[in-house]
């Protein structure tokens, strides 16, 4: 895993001053497939039965969350900002660590592994996690490439997320 860390880049100040943001973006240009084997792996093959679909958070999650569902031919089900899914769909508000946003997706039905590229507050992650609720699909884990460690102890709808990363 310090080889995949030693990707991660620290951007101060980014987006806003205070905040230092864990940039990805080389660590999958350089390893991505490690990556992807390395979420594939927080999961034995018994959990993985209990999945039918995997679920990415805008943005990042969905590149993730992607490649996760084709290793393992699972579907995969987008979860986007307000206003980029077309109707009907259900949403949910969130505060972020330096903003809000809405979330939307679209219903349906089955056992979702929701996936995220960081965990900071957990405001996203949890509202995703509500959002997949109102839509009819039950979350089974979560899955998160970076975990800040800002929020010792989280968990949403009883599950802890798994990481690859962990910082704190």
């Amino acid at each position: 895993m310090q080889e995949l860390r030693a990707l991660v880049s620290d951007i101060p100040d980014f987006p806003q001053p205070g905040i230092l943001f864990r940039d990805i973006t080389p660590l999958l240009r350089q390893r991505f497939g490690d990556t992807i084997t390395a979420l594939d792996a927080l999961f034995d093959a018994a959990a993985w039965a209990q999945v039918d679909a995997v679920a990415g958070i805008e943005s990042r999650g969905f590149i993730l969350a992607a490649a996760m569902a084709e290793r393992r031919g699972k579907g995969f089900v987008p979860i986007r900002k307000k206003g980029k899914l077309p109707p009907p769909v259900v949403d949910v508000s969130y505060d972020l660590e330096y903003g809000s946003g809405v979330l939307e997706m679209q219903r349906g039905r089955g056992r979702l592994l929701l996936v995220d590229d960081v965990l900071a507050t957990g405001g996203t992650l949890t509202a995703s996690t509500a959002l997949c609720g109102l839509a009819g699909y039950d979350v089974v884990g979560l899955a998160v490439l970076v975990d800040l460690g800002f929020v010792p102890g989280y968990s949403s709808a009883g599950h802890a997320p798994r990481s690859v990363l962990s910082y704190g």
